[in-house]
């Protein structure tokens, strides 16, 4: 056979199977770029023409098959037609794949995502490694697209209509034995029998695998509407489709039958969408984070959380459930025993195999005395909000642990610096700051005091990776980024609800805005006391007062959804609230609230908590669910034009107050437009 030059693949023939593996060079992870897809089609026309009895697809990357499209390249596409052209490339690659006259197999690891997945879509059968690494899904609509490059016409055949929509609506992935279970991989078994498994399955020319007859019966044209009918309403509930029409760009798709040239006009036109296009911005930022947190090892195996309340105890069961061993520290033995319960309950839901809940409880452990300090490579502080109790805490701890030991506080408002102050040496301890709830929300605040070390804020950043979260640097400063710039927001909403305005409109038109919850729902929902310990944590440094509706709340014990009351009456079990007060209002609801949500992103800016625009739209997305359709606040800022809200914000400041007045940061150019970070 001869031999074809490529960068990307490595082509190896033992008897009569080839090997076709992929290594794409300088690159952590496989991607399918222009280049990549060139490289196989080229391979593939070699191989056609040759005796095999079969062909394996490979990885040599250690983390995974292929993780997908190459999305640095979407940015650089503004033509949906040019995107169109590109998705029927790939289409042509992978229908030559399916087209070989021998069969073909799939061999997976980690994960095996989007055009990854689609390329596996187009062998003959797939064989997945049986750990909790694999991975395998479609995420287009995660980036505001449909896929592209076939799947949405080869999946529902294979696994059935149900579970192939769910994976394409969702963009959620699947592990290697739930795929099997679906029949999205022929096998999943251990690493060590995973090449006998596929060419087990390439000399046995086993039938290919299709959907079960129900799910084939849905396929059939009678019931199409019912599915699509039950599906639009489901949709409905969680997605815009003014914001967001990829996943009904896909149920229609599926519903027409559409083929691969559809499937690829719909991909040009929804790649170079606003939506899409903001999307793609927010998982570079993401991308960019991790690659920031590499820099150095986090040399952490052991964690110490003292405090086991809601924060500290998902902290623990998070640690433990990454691969840490984790001590978790309490005065209260009965807090520790619901911290435990608590996680035993997330593990159970999260693994569902009791061997894989028993591994990880076995990580996490209870301990009311303190004795994981003297082992702790790592000890997070999670005590109440309040300086002194910590000050106390962290003098003591720091005679405790051994040298090397990185000390850490999840404080969500309080100066770094005024924390430190008890500790000798400050240089390794930094602020860590989760977002409740810490297994849902993907940021963590890496807050730098005066004296933090940098190879102490160079751990921080590497153990939040290895947590799966994003590391933000944050300035010490009160409230950091996140809550400073969310508790103006949350403010102004109880400040229209002292007005007579519905708490359920106002939360109606942030929902509209594209909030995933609103302000009042939030505020209700984090906890009407902790909202007030924060606002008034930064009323004196931000010059915000904190609204009397607020304080009375909290005075006549009417905590939110905790408690059963706050602005909404809860039914706590089933986590549903009434609405109460006045029924519309023609004031502008939803200006107000973004526009204070703007202005002290800009005065963040300003000040030096971040030093980028992106950062601000990596936090605020990803810690509080900012409209990720816009991309953040200051891309939506970039959209509108920096004067044309800051004279919005004159208009409210002369109508409802100096509150309003425009940040001095808004007639700095250059904070809008710095040099885009590496």
């Amino acid at each position: 056979m001869s031999e074809l030059a490529s960068r990307a693949w490595r082509l190896d023939v033992t008897d009569d199977i080839a090997a076709l593996t992929l290594d794409v060079p300088s690159q952590s992870a496989n991607t399918l770029s222009a280049t990549v897809l060139d490289e196989l089609e080229q391979l593939l026309i070699q191989l056609e023409a040759e005796p095999l009895r079969g062909l394996m697809i490979l990885s040599a990357k250690r983390a995974g098959f292929i993780a997908g499209a190459d999305i640095r390249e979407f940015e650089h596409i503004d033509d949906a037609a040019h995107a169109t052209e590109l998705a029927q490339r790939g289409q042509r690659v992978f229908a030559r794949l399916a087209g070989l006259p021998f069969p073909s197999v799939a061999v997976v690891h980690g994960y095996c995502l989007g055009g990854g997945l689609e390329l596996a879509l187009a062998c003959t059968y797939r064989v997945a490694r049986d750990d909790g690494s694999t991975r395998l899904g479609l995420p287009e609509v995660r980036l505001g697209i449909n896929p592209g490059f076939g799947g949405t016409v080869r999946l529902p055949p294979l696994v059935g209509v149900l579970p192939a929509l769910d994976m394409m609506l969702s963009g959620r992935t699947v592990a290697a034995r739930a795929a099997r279970r679906i029949g999205l991989v022929d096998d999943a078994v251990p690493e060590r029998h995973l090449r006998r498994a596929a060419i087990q399955l390439l000399r046995r020319r086993a039938a290919r695998r299709r959907a079960p007859w129900l799910q084939r019966l849905l396929a059939t044209a009678p019931l199409r509407p019912m599915v699509v009918k039950l599906l639009t309403r489901k949709l409905a509930a969680k997605a815009n489709p003014d914001h967001y029409p990829a996943p009904y760009r896909i149920l229609d798709l599926w519903a027409r039958r559409a083929n691969e040239d559809e499937e690829a006009a719909s991909l040009g036109e929804l790649l170079v969408s606003r939506t899409s296009r903001n999307l793609v911005h927010i998982f570079l930022l993401g991308e960019r984070a991790k690659r920031a947190a590499r820099t150095e090892p986090h040399q952490i195996e052991y964690v110490h959380v003292i405090g086991a309340g809601v924060m500290g105890a998902d902290i623990a069961l998070w640690a433990a459930h990454r691969g840490f061993r984790v001590s978790l520290q309490d005065q209260r033995p009965e807090i520790l025993a619901r911290a435990m319960k608590r996680a035993h309950d997330f593990y159970t839901k999260k693994h569902k195999d009791p061997r894989a809940v028993q591994e990880t409880m076995d990580r996490l452990m209870p301990d009311l005395a303190g004795n994981g300090l003297r082992r702790a490579d790592l000890v997070i502080e999670a005590i109440v909000e309040k300086l002194e109790p910590k000050r106390s805490l962290l003098g003591e701890l720091e005679r405790k642990v051994r040298p090397g030991t990185l000390i850490a506080t999840n404080t969500s408002s309080i100066r770094i610096e005024d924390i430190a102050s008890a500790l000798s040496d400050p240089t390794r301890f930094v602020g860590l700051h989760f977002f409740n709830p810490v297994p849902k929300m993907q940021l963590v605040e890496i807050v730098r005091g005066a004296q933090s070390g940098e190879t102490a804020l160079a751990r921080a950043r590497a153990f939040t990776l290895a947590l799966d979260r994003f590391p933000l640097d944050v300035k010490s400063s009160p409230g950091f980024l996140v809550n400073r710039i969310l508790m103006p927001y949350l403010i102004e909403a109880v400040v229209m609800v002292e007005e007579g305005i519905s708490p359920a409109h106002i939360d109606e038109s942030a929902r509209a805005f594209g909030m995933p919850m609103g302000p009042v729902e939030l505020a209700d929902t984090v906890g009407l006391d902790i909202c007030l310990s924060v606002a008034e944590e930064l009323a004196g440094p931000l010059n915000t007062p904190v609204p009397e509706a607020l304080r009375r709340k909290v005075t006549d014990g009417k905590l939110g959804k905790k408690s059963g009351e706050g602005f909404y009456r809860w039914d706590v079990k089933g986590g549903s609230h009434g609405s109460s007060g006045a029924a519309s209002s023609e004031a502008p609801v939803t200006e107000r609230l973004v526009l204070r949500l703007l202005n002290e992103a800009v005065a963040c800016l300003r000040e030096g908590v971040v030093t980028h625009p992106d950062a601000v739209d990596l936090g605020m997305v990803y810690g509080t669910g900012f409209a990720p359709y816009l991309g953040g606040p200051m891309r939506y800022v970039a959209g509108l034009g920096e004067t044309g809200v800051a004279h919005s914000l004159y208009r409210l400041a002369q109508e409802y107050g100096t509150r309003f007045s425009p940040d001095p940061g808004w007639s700095q150019p250059e904070l809008f437009r710095p040099e885009v970070p590496t």
